[in-house]
């Protein structure tokens, strides 16, 4: 077999092999991502990311990534960052769009370009304590791809449909996540206080609230491979 032309920038060869070794060493395929966030005034805050652990092993990024939030002017703030919200659709974004290239890639589906438009739509009385039965967070998430491909609309749809169902954010924003909550008190002897509950959490008991309706506008979720 002759080396494929596609080439949308993924070595899929290094994730087959990845995939075959820890499937003979499942322990190295436990990851700990981490990210640190620190008040900066008002609503500002900032994040960073660099280590994490995996592969049985401490990990680093080549450099220290940093995140800014805020609110927005019309929230009464200096709208210095983008709002936390907001990033919840950037990540569901970039790790859908990053899935499409890497499943293209392995199809031999040449991309020349795709786009994701995400829309969130939320009713903040939840968050503002207006009505204790409208929850925090999002109600619905849209997602529509605008792919350009050498491929049919099916192969596309294919693809939309194989990354959704591999997405890790996709995941945890449409399944509940356990969410441990501690806090360090700087006294002599205290111990930190713990808080569990499930992602969107204590803020929509039921668990029919408790999940947003996710939908994407390419392909459902069957896929070959």
């Amino acid at each position: 077999m002759g080396e494929s032309s596609v080439n949308n920038g993924v070595n899929v060869q290094a994730l087959l092999d990845a995939r075959k070794a820890l499937t003979e060493a499942p322990e190295a395929a436990k990851f700990n991502w981490r990210a640190s966030c620190k008040w900066q005034h008002g609503t500002h805050s900032k994040s960073t990311t660099q280590g994490f652990h995996g592969l049985g092993e401490e990990q680093q990024h080549k450099t220290e990534f940093s995140f800014d939030a805020d609110h927005p002017e019309a929230f009464a703030s200096e709208d210095l960052g983008a709002t936390p919200i907001e990033y919840v659709l950037v990540g569901l974004a970039s790790c859908l769009t990053a899935g499409v290239a890497s499943v293209a890639q392995n199809r031999e589906i040449q991309l020349r370009s795709v786009e994701a438009k995400l829309e969130g739509s939320m009713d903040i009385q939840g968050i503002l304590g207006i009505d204790s039965d409208v929850r925090n967070g999002y109600d619905d998430i849209k997602v529509t791809f605008d792919i350009d491909a050498d491929a049919s609309q099916q192969d596309i749809e294919a693809l939309v449909a194989q990354s959704q169902k591999r997405s890790a954010v996709y995941d945890v924003v449409t399944n509940p996540t356990n969410v441990t909550v501690a806090v360090n008190k700087h006294l002599d002897g205290a111990t930190p206080r713990t808080r569990r509950g499930r992602l969107w959490g204590p803020y929509a008991a039921p668990a029919r609230r408790a999940r947003a309706r996710l939908r994407l506008d390419c392909g459902d979720e069957s896929s070959n491979r």
